[in-house]
């Protein structure tokens, strides 16, 4: 595996360059801008860093979930909290959404931020920022860089569970059927492969992947495997920890061999036939995203490169800027 080294000072700048100029080319984050509290709220962004950092060394899941909920808000309703607001109906109430995790660090972010800059900093971008703190501190542990994202996001009105699942991955898609839906949220085929990487770090319950085992007709209690693409040593270590018998509590790393750390390796993995989901595995089977797949493999820094291009893009879908929506005094409910 290729591990070249990056000078700090070069790598911001690249990246830096490399993000100002897709945030310049994009109508869909124009009003987006970097530094967007400068003036109304300085200290805003190191505050989100530091409340995702402590979380953090208390709980290793975290940046995992963090991700995982940025792209649960991002792709139903475009990036405006919308996954955060409590209720009736609400996104949060679709079972897709009912195993989300990281909402405490985002509360937390927001109360901080309502004593010291009231009424400035909306929930979206703090779903946003706490997201890219999460995978830079993963980053780090792999000498990945920063990467820079425009704020000034606005925060939506409407979270129906009706929007979830036309809306979001299912683990069981066919790369025909992650096309169409990223397509839809202006997202490509190479974003898709590199966005899928997220999947580096992060867990998953038993229930996410059990359709790739069935229970063994003739071994009561056991299960055995049905979808040959799946390593089979890997695939007995599965079935050990998600057993007939096991809790629907029971999670699993979605990278069984650097699980908290955001590197290439879930790549590698596909490439072992190790990736944990069926929607992973199609990804080395399909002739239009292997050669990325084997790309990334074989090299981080330019996985690294395109995750941040892939992920201002992914930041950027369908935001509410300038009047449109409003900043949530909470991030749990509307202000009205």
């Amino acid at each position: 595996m290729e591990r070249r080294p990056i000078a700090a000072f070069c790598a911001t700048v690249l990246f830096t360059v490399v993000v100002f100029s897709i945030a310049a080319s994009s109508s869909s984050n124009a009003n987006l801008s970097f530094n967007f509290y400068a003036a109304s709220c300085p200290t805003a962004e190191f505050m989100v860093r530091n409340t995702v950092r402590s979380a953090s060394s208390v709980d290793p899941t975290i940046p995992g979930k963090l991700l995982r909920l940025l792209f649960h808000d991002c792709f139903v309703e475009g990036c405006d909290a919308s996954v955060l607001l409590q209720g009736n109906g609400t996104e949060r109430n679709d079972p897709a959404n009912t195993s989300l995790g990281g909402f405490s660090v985002i509360d937390s972010a927001k109360r901080m931020l309502e004593i010291f800059c009231p009424g400035t900093v909306s929930c979206a971008d703090i779903v946003a920022l706490a997201a890219r703190d999460a995978v830079e501190l993963a980053l780090k542990q792999a000498g990945g860089p920063a990467i820079q994202i425009p704020t000034g996001r606005r925060d939506g009105k409407v979270s129906a569970a009706s929007n979830v699942r036309p809306n979001i991955v299912d683990t069981s898609f066919s790369v025909d059927d992650m096309i169409k839906l990223f397509s839809s949220k202006g997202l490509s085929l190479d974003d898709l492969v590199t966005l899928s990487g997220a999947h580096t770090i992060g867990a998953a319950h038993c229930s996410a992947f059990s359709d790739r085992f069935q229970e063994d007709s003739n071994s009561k209690g056991k299960l055995k495997l049905i979808d040959t693409s799946l390593d089979s040593t890997y695939a007995e270590e599965l079935m050990k920890q998600c057993s007939v018998a096991a809790s629907p509590s029971v999670t699993v790393n979605n990278d069984p061999q650097t699980s908290f750390i955001f590197d290439n390796q879930y790549f590698q993995n596909l490439l072992a036939h190790k990736g944990l989901f069926q929607s992973d595995s199609v990804l080395l089977n399909d002739n239009r995203t292997r050669k990325q797949v084997g790309d990334f493999a074989n090299d981080q820094v330019g996985f690294f490169e395109s995750w941040a291009q892939s992920f201002l893009k992914l930041t950027s879908i369908e935001v509410k800027t300038g009047e449109e929506g409003e900043i949530r005094r909470s991030c749990s409910a509307t202000n009205a």
